[in-house]
């Protein structure tokens, strides 16, 4: 397997993947529509794009386009579909948008797997750990639980801990693995558990093996600081620098897996290389559980500058407390360890940030946005 199609492949994993893939011998194809609020609104001179630009073959296309699609996938022997509207606020108003992308784009390239003439041997998508809501949990009474969606009454109290579904005790956090319940709380997480299972069903149906890698918060050099709606340490590095104050939601406890790109390309191209991936869905993280707080003192360490913090209480709907990943499905199937702990990923990440132009922080914004939508408490 030799030709290599990645859509969203200008993106942040997407265009770190590509440089990995050709490092191996691999030829690649990269689809992608340049999206303003990834590259910029001059997305020609995205620092991304010009990472792989003369390098791979480059297809300016629309997932949500069946001809962009029939162009890019002629010759392909391995699809890597990243192509996705990403952001779990701002899929709460963008709905139809986020649907459209995530889900009818990834219904095109099936439709046309189905009924049109391909090389394509095998596919594998960016799936995201938002599929899983809350992740999972241990109630001393009724063992391992997972939570539904917090509800307002309560945050609005500022209880942010999730209860027992069953007997509304307290929870200790456990490591969310492969087979924990799917329940998203968001859109987003909606329409990326959409096309994982399409991929999936669908590719099995057509006798393509396929695989769906559940990424939890990829972070690193090269994304994208001019985002408001993704990547809360290109966000907080942002704020940093421009000097603004950083306002905590909830109390500051609230806790993701934050992955190093590295590690999220290396684990993407086992998927591709890898017989024993077929047909098979993995978590991709770390495995430790990093809470906002411990993020935001680690940058401003490592940026030796300090802003002003309000642990204001605020909360947006249709976030999650916690969710690690439980690493021991990859591990035993592909042989996949992370390699860069957090503390030498955001070194790696700030050294890059102090070599860039300091971006227009367009946080505020993003926030009175999801005030309109009575999505931001």
């Amino acid at each position: 397997m030799e030709n290599i199609l990645i859509t969203g492949g200008a993106g942040f994993i997407g265009s770190n993947l590509a440089l990995a893939l050709l490092k191996k011998g691999y030829s690649v194809r990269v689809m992608d529509v340049l999206s303003p609020q990834v590259h910029g609104e001059n997305p020609e001179n995205s620092p991304l794009l010009l990472s792989i630009q003369d390098k791979v073959e480059f297809v300016f296309g629309d997932v949500r386009n069946r001809e962009d699609w029939e162009k890019a996938i002629e010759e392909q022997d391995v699809i890597v579909h990243l192509a996705a509207e990403t952001g779990t606020g701002q899929s709460m108003y963008e709905i139809e948008k986020y649907v459209d992308v995530n889900i009818k784009g990834t219904a095109i390239l099936l439709d046309l797997l189905a009924n049109r003439k391909h090389s394509v041997k095998k596919i594998v998508v960016a799936s995201s750990r938002a599929v899983y809501g809350e992740g999972g949990y241990h109630c001393v009474i009724d063992g391992e639980v997972f939570p539904e969606s917090r509800v307002d009454a309560l945050m609005t109290k500022g209880v942010f801990n999730p209860q027992c579904p069953h007997c509304s005790g307290p929870l200790s956090l456990k490591a969310t693995h492969e087979e924990s319940k799917i329940h998203p709380t968001s859109i987003y997480g909606i329409t990326k558990q959409n096309q994982e299972q399409m991929i999936l069903v669908g590719s099995k149906s057509l006798n393509i093996p396929a695989v769906a890698f559940r990424y939890q918060n990829v972070y690193g050099p090269g994304q994208s600081l001019s985002n408001p709606y993704t990547g809360i340490l290109s966000i907080f590095s942002t704020r940093i620098l421009n000097g603004n104050p950083i306002n905590i939601f909830e109390d500051g406890k609230e806790s993701r897996d934050f992955v190093y790109i590295d590690d999220v390309v290396n684990a993407t191209i086992l998927g591709i290389e890898k017989e024993a991936a077929n047909h098979e869905v993995f978590n991709v993280g770390t495995g430790i559980a990093i809470s906002v707080m411990q993020v935001v003192e680690s940058l401003m360490k490592q940026y030796e500058k300090e802003v002003a913090i309000d642990v204001s209480g605020n909360y947006r709907l249709g976030d999650i407390r916690h969710n690690y990943a439980d690493l021991e499905k990859i591990n035993t199937l592909l042989g996949y360890e992370p390699s860069i702990t957090f503390d030498e990923g955001v070194a790696q990440l700030v050294e890059w940030v102090k070599n860039q132009e300091i971006q227009h922080d367009s946080y505020n914004e993003s926030i009175e946005e999801m005030k309109e939508k009575g999505l931001f408490k």
